[in-house]
């Protein structure tokens, strides 16, 4: 079986971090996103994964070859030339998705964490005999997203509406595809929609299906998201596999830290921290709800919430870092500072407060 996983441009949303890596190896609880959703197909049968690119292409093949040799899949790249939307990659890379067998592939778009309930999808795609699957999860909001309106029975499509102002569902697709490799007899080589173009084609035709998602979804493509995302993996983390995560006296709620990060004495950590490899966490610091990459040292007395702190950074003594402070690549903050939502650019030195949300070059 094949993947398709859309990486696409930028990542502007998670500037300061995709300032240094593509957005797609900006760790998550950890580990780079994409290892994610490429361990998960693995672990169902997928042999090959095609990465859909238009941004430092060779960023990502060296960084991935390891994986490749590791995790025993074939990884490759269908880059773009120009930008293509979220269907034109899959014309694109239609020689390396098709291989004669007549299996359906995944689609994944690369900034979308969940459980990734695979197996299972393969299983609804198979009974209901359609052209397509597509994953959906349930949201509060539904009046934010474009909402796919299903026969409640079967799954079926029967439309699409984009940002309903009265109710018509509550059910958001959530980037995850299944499709027939007939699907890409319906996509020209140009920049096109998947979502408004040829899933709308696929539903009026009654061969398009929708699966609900079981477990949690989120969209970690920018700060807020990425925060909350991380509290609802440490959660799934929980219930599937708690062994992972961290235990003691120091730690609070749902905790993950790399067994090469030390922590110093009387440290109070979570809940819905992680913590990445080779992190120093010196004596008496708070940390909550945030992200810690690797190589950081946080010094003694320092507290931290809401906020991700990038690789190789510094936060001095009795600093406060919190309300969304994005810290980029190799920033220092100096002892006693205060940032409330500053958002600072790679190797810069902090030595006065941020007191308003605003971005440091």
């Amino acid at each position: 079986m094949k993947a398709l996983i859309l990486v696409g441009g930028f990542g502007t949303r998670l500037r300061p971090l995709t300032l240094s890596v593509p957005k797609p190896l900006v760790e998550f609880a950890n580990k780079p996103m994409i290892l994610h959703q490429i361990e998960a197909l693995k672990a169902i049968g997928v042999t090959e994964v095609v990465l859909a690119i238009n941004y430092q292409p060779e960023v990502m093949l060296n960084f991935l070859k390891d994986f490749e040799t590791k995790l025993e899949i074939k990884i490759t790249c269908s880059q773009e030339t120009e930008p293509l939307g979220t269907a034109g990659p899959l014309a694109l890379a239609r020689d390396k998705l098709i291989d004669g067998s007549g299996e359906p592939f995944f689609v994944l778009n690369s900034d979308v964490i969940s459980e990734y309930p695979l197996k299972q999808m393969i299983e609804f795609h198979k009974v209901h005999g359609g052209e397509a699957s597509i994953m959906v999860t349930k949201v509060d909001e539904p009046s934010k997203y474009g909402v796919v309106v299903t026969e409640e029975s079967t799954g079926k499509v029967e439309r699409f509406v984009e940002k309903p102002k009265i109710f018509v569902g509550n059910k958001i697709n959530a980037g995850i595809y299944l499709l027939n490799p007939s699907v890409l007899d319906r996509i020209e080589l140009r920049p096109t929609s998947i979502e408004k173009e040829v899933f709308p084609k696929i539903a009026a035709e009654d061969k398009l299906y929708a699966m609900v998602l079981p477990g949690f979804w989120m969209d970690i493509g920018q700060p807020r998201d990425y925060i909350t995302g991380l509290r609802l993996y440490l959660d799934s983390l929980r219930k599937n596999s708690s062994s992972k995560l961290a235990n003691g006296p120091h730690i609070v709620g749902n905790v993950l830290v790399d067994e090469t990060a030390k922590i110093g004495e009387g440290c109070l950590i979570g809940p819905d921290v992680a913590i990445g490899p080779g992190c120093i966490v010196e004596s008496g610091v708070r940390l909550s709800r945030c992200s810690v990459m690797r190589g950081v040292r946080i010094k003694k007395h320092a507290c931290i919430s809401s906020s991700i702190i990038g690789w190789h950074s510094t936060v001095g003594q009795w600093a406060r870092v919190e309300n969304l402070t994005i810290l980029g690549e190799d920033v220092h903050v100096c002892d006693e500072i205060y940032s409330n939502g500053g958002v600072v650019l790679p190797h810069k030195e902090i030595k006065s407060s941020i007191l308003k949300p605003e971005i440091v070059m």
